[in-house]
């Protein structure tokens, strides 16, 4: 049976194959050098392996279980999810024009903005989920048009194989943020992406103990990815074998974490629509979300674990509530084991997230109790 008849489940559990080969132990060792032998010759004792900046078995081995995953024919691992953000960024010339997906992940708009200006690079923002201002923005030659789905903390949800046509059209590559997804409920690049990236830091580790990012090709002779490799060679933004170890560790539980955390992130999204303290949810798994039917087409076996919801009241009732919680954690980040809530007009203060938003990244804990925690907190 080859691997592309494999589930993401098996992939997962078994490493994408990985053991130690040289003690025979069914969990792969960590390879920590940073330098290889040569011959006497001076010639390479294992061509594949010069120099540790970019030749590291345990890290290939994560980049495996991702390119499996993703059904990738490549992938490449950097040491955060900005970092392959960036990555991404730097293979653009001068004087490119990016179209790109407003609302999304602030941390990547606000760096993206002052990389464009930096590099004359005209960035035009796009309300992407509204498929005649993306088919508008695309109709002018373009170099890269990015997206993101579900977006954070909007949930809004991108048609990727209709923004892939666009971006076709006007020359550009589309690059696709799946990390509010994980590959296990959409594969960006079998839908038309040519370049899929994940915060690993999130759902791909899923214990809030390792910073990753992941970038993922569908033709590695596409001329941004021979950039980014070679940039990632020569500049050196690479992660950590330990890192990649634990990255790896992390992904064999990722099918079973995702069930749990979309059955969980469903329930309570819906549970919240009917509560009278709560004004409006955004989830793609609520038939109410605008982009419920997109969501339903591209993410088959789950909507995600993170939604986000108004408080019916100001800034102090929402910070009163979020103050109750018992076993949410008040923590930046997402995708973890543990679920988390956040206040991101806390974090993004002048961007227009109203006061009164709650995103929350819900875990693998019992769905009745996040429950009854939000219950309380939420009572009059």
């Amino acid at each position: 049976m080859s691997n592309t008849d494999l589930s993401p489940a098996t992939i997962a559990a078994q490493a994408a194959g990985a053991t130690d080969r040289e003690t025979g132990g069914v969990v792969p060792g960590i390879s920590l050098a940073t330098t290889y032998l040569r011959g006497e010759d001076y010639g390479l004792i294992r061509p594949e392996n010069v120099y540790g900046r970019d030749h590291n078995e345990t890290v290939r081995q994560a980049e495996e279980v991702i390119r499996q995953l993703e059904g990738a024919a490549a992938s490449l691992l950097f040491p955060s999810g900005m970092a392959a953000v960036a990555a991404v960024f730097r293979a653009l010339p001068s004087g490119a024009r990016v179209v790109m997906q407003t609302g999304i992940y602030w941390g990547t708009l606000k760096w993206v903005r002052e990389y464009c200006v930096r590099r004359a690079i005209l960035l035009d923002e796009v309300e992407a989920s509204d498929a005649g201002a993306l088919a508008e923005a695309c109709r002018s030659s373009a170099d890269m048009v990015w997206i993101e789905t579900p977006s954070n903390p909007w949930l809004r949800t991108v048609d990727i194989t209709a923004a892939a046509g666009m971006a076709h059209k006007a020359g550009a590559v589309l690059v696709v943020d799946g990390t509010a997804a994980t590959p296990v409920l959409t594969r960006a690049l079998e839908l038309g992406a040519d370049i899929s990236m994940h915060s690993a830091t999130k759902a791909l580790n899923g214990h809030s103990d390792v910073l990753a990012g992941a970038l993922s090709c569908r033709e590695p002779s596409l001329p941004m990815w021979q950039e980014i490799a070679v940039d990632r060679h020569d500049a050196g933004a690479i992660l950590g074998p330990f890192e990649a170890w634990l990255l790896m560790r992390g992904m064999r539980t990722l099918p079973l974490r995702v069930e749990r955390m979309c059955a969980s992130a469903l329930a309570l999204a819906t549970w919240l629509e009917a509560h009278d303290g709560v004004a409006a949810v955004f989830y793609p798994g609520l038939a109410s979300h605008d982009g419920h039917d997109v969501a339903a087409r591209q993410m088959p076996h789950g909507f995600g674990y993170l939604l986000s919801f108004l408080v019916r009241g100001d800034r102090a009732r929402t910070l009163d509530v979020m103050g109750r919680l018992r076993l949410f954690h008040r923590a930046t980040s997402l995708g973890g084991v543990e679920s988390l809530v956040e206040h991101r007009h806390t974090i993004e203060p002048h961007t227009g997230i109203p006061e009164n938003l709650i995103r929350v990244s819900v875990g693998i804990e019992d769905m009745a109790d996040l429950r009854a925690d939000l219950a309380q907190a939420l009572a009059e």
